[in-house]
């Protein structure tokens, strides 16, 4: 429901709008690991079931941008790798939504997430020696995929799966945003009809999504710049720093809740 009294509080506002430019930066330069942080942030001042609502045609908006700058910048044999579990993974968030409890699927996401991301440090620092690149594989990719598409479902929280696959291919970096671009943007369509069946869309809130819209090019344009501009180790180094960010915060939103 529309919260006049709730988007009256300029906190929410500048909540919001921080919030946007966040997720915006993240998906325009970091291939969504830092998109968990848009929805809590929110929260600070509404719930979060409201913060979800605001937030999900904000990220539907992201994805158009998305697929329109990174056309053709993809990992073809990735995707192909990827989609098929990742939507299995979304039918099971379907089907199991209501009968596990959200709250360790994030801890049990947010742990793995910093355990990935330590061990990417180690490599950007020079602490171990530098490994060979990973190769797409069919049942990795059908693995991780299912299991980013069934958190992406249950709790919002698919982008440290998705680096857990992608991170070790080392991929150039364009090519590495684009995949998960494309990636999430299918993933995210294809929750749509199951978010409306069970309840989870609220179009009476689309009135303060569209105020927001303007804050979304800006978002994208800061974390597309900030990507371009920094060089392949920086980009690794900043990829684990966010996923070891998202990963804490995770954790914080289950033992919390």
């Amino acid at each position: 429901m529309f919260d006049q009294a709730l988007t009256q509080s300029p906190a929410f506002w500048v909540l919001a709008v921080t919030a946007t430019l966040l997720v915006g930066m993240a998906k325009a330069g970091f291939g969504g690991a830092a998109t968990n942080l848009g929805v809590p942030l929110i929260a600070l001042a509404a719930t979060p079931p409201y913060a979800a609502a605001v937030l999900l045609p904000i990220l539907l908006a992201l994805d158009a941008i998305g697929l329109v700058v990174f056309r053709g910048s993809f990992d073809r044999r990735n995707l192909v790798l990827l989609l098929p579990g990742a939507l299995l993974g979304v039918v099971a968030g379907w089907l199991l939504f209501g009968r596990v409890d959200p709250r360790w699927i994030r801890v049990l996401i947010g742990i793995e997430a910093i355990v990935f991301a330590i061990d990417r440090l180690r490599e950007a620092f020079g602490w171990v020696s530098p490994r060979a690149p990973a190769k797409p594989s069919a049942w990795r990719g059908t693995g991780w995929g299912a299991l980013t598409g069934f958190t992406s479902f249950i709790s919002h929280a698919g982008g440290p799966p998705l680096m857990h696959y992608l991170m070790p291919q080392k991929l150039d970096k364009i090519e590495l945003v684009g995949t998960a671009t494309i990636f999430f943007a299918i993933v995210n369509f294809a929750k749509l009809a199951p978010y409306a069946q069970l309840g989870l869309l609220d179009l009476s809130n689309l009135a303060v999504s569209v105020l927001l819209l303007p804050a979304v090019p800006v978002g994208f344009w800061l974390g597309y710049r900030l990507m371009k501009s920094v060089d392949m180790r920086q980009f690794n180094l900043i990829l684990a720093l966010l996923l070891m960010a998202a990963g804490l915060k995770l954790i914080w939103d289950g033992a919390a809740a």
